[in-house]
């Protein structure tokens, strides 16, 4: 072993012994994966790296052949994000900085797509699609659990899909996976029945055409999200008969939105005057990660932009549109306009959650099945909402 590759053990060693310290790998062979998987390898030539808040994100590129080997080691084995791709531009095609910007590829926190391995259920033998390649990290990951010939990826992007597959050629994983090009929605029936799949990117709804690729009783592992930026992470057991149900796990999982999901594009936002009344809820409740996934499932249609007192949500095809604003006497109001009003139905569902006692999205589960798809608080009878398919 050379000094560079010893250097590389060293720092996955300490990193899963963090993970294990941390109580997010728990499981020997997942263990024995995140040791053995070479993560610098996938970051390829080059990330971006964000500044820091509060601001428009400035995103410089990082390249490898300009930063010492071992300062590269040690950007690769934290626990952490790095973006790989800007607006379908890979970092090490990049020229220079970017303002703005939207992430299109990236490669997740090691720490969370282990957690999601364990949480899948992956074990010796399972056959496993993979929705958004994106590196290929996790790919390797679950073909050295999996093992040879049982993993196959779904990239839509076709610059990601190379720099994916070259990756997993590097690190010796070409032979043992397979690096598909395509709608990650539509799966890959080729390879199917699946006993697991699981998806790194999010989606508004549960594609049904996934589901018919899955061995009865097996499992889909997949983040929920939609326009107002609420994420839920949902494990759903398989009926085999094109339906599903399961709940949403602990923690705090996003990814980003597949492209076919993502939200209608606008111009400018022009706010016209509405019918103006008090809010019943206060209108930072949309900030907390479950507040907004529940507001997102009350208007599925509207995109949420703001903080705090000041929440704007906009329906770009009705026109309409809920702005808040803080009353100055510790009170808040909302203006409405358009033929759906959108604040109403987030007060009414907020009112729910929080008669709860304003529970984890944990405390939520998701039912597909061939009438619709809906996400139930407490268990399968109790109050709902239809998610858009």
């Amino acid at each position: 072993m050379n000094a560079d590759a010893d250097a590389a053990a060293r720092m996955r060693h300490r990193l899963v012994e963090k993970l294990v310290t941390e109580g997010r790998v728990t499981h020997a062979d997942v263990r024995r994966a995140a040791e053995t998987v070479p993560r610098e390898v996938f970051l390829g030539e080059a990330v971006y790296r964000p500044s820091p808040p509060p601001g428009v994100t400035e995103w410089t590129p990082v390249r490898r052949d300009r930063t010492p080997a071992d300062a590269w080691l040690e950007l690769a084995y934290r626990d952490e994000t790095w973006v790989t791709q800007l607006d379908g531009v890979l970092a090490e095609d990049a020229v220079g900085a970017v303002t703005g910007g939207t992430p299109t590829s990236s490669s997740t926190l090691p720490g969370s797509v282990l957690w999601m391995i364990e949480r899948a259920g992956i074990t010796a033998g399972s056959r496993v699609l993979i929705i958004g390649a994106g590196t290929g990290y996790s790919t390797a990951l679950v073909s050295e659990i999996a093992g040879a010939g049982n993993t196959t990826a779904i990239e839509t992007d076709p610059d990601a899909a190379e720099r994916a597959r070259g990756a997993l050629t590097e690190a010796g994983y070409g032979t043992a996976t397979a690096v598909v090009t395509g709608d990650g929605l539509r799966g890959h029936p080729e390879a199917a029945p699946y006993d697991v799949v699981m998806a790194f990117c999010s989606m508004r709804h549960v594609p049904y055409g996934l589901l018919r690729q899955v061995r009865a009783g097996g499992t889909l592992l997949l983040t929920l999200a939609g326009w107002g930026f609420g994420h839920g992470l949902v494990r759903l057991t398989v009926d085999g008969e094109g339906g599903a149900s399961g709940r949403f796990l602990p923690g705090y999982t996003s990814f980003m939105m597949a492209r076919t999901h993502e939200r209608p594009s606008h111009g400018p936002v022009e706010l016209l005057p509405g019918f103006r009344r008090p809010s019943l809820i206060d209108p930072a409740v949309l900030d907390d990660w479950t507040g907004r996934f529940v507001a997102q499932l009350a208007a599925p249609s509207a995109e949420r932009i703001g903080l705090g007192a000041e929440q704007i949500l906009l329906d770009v095809a009705t026109g309409s549109h809920a702005r808040t604003l803080s009353d100055g006497e510790g009170g808040w109001s909302v203006i409405q306009r358009g033929p759906l009003r959108l604040w109403d139905a987030v007060e009414e569902a907020v009112g729910v959650w929080q008669g709860r006692e304003a529970p984890h999205l944990s405390a939520f589960g998701l039912t597909v099945a061939s009438d619709g798809q809906r996400v139930w608080l407490g268990d399968p009878t109790g109050p709902g909402w239809t998610l858009p398919v």
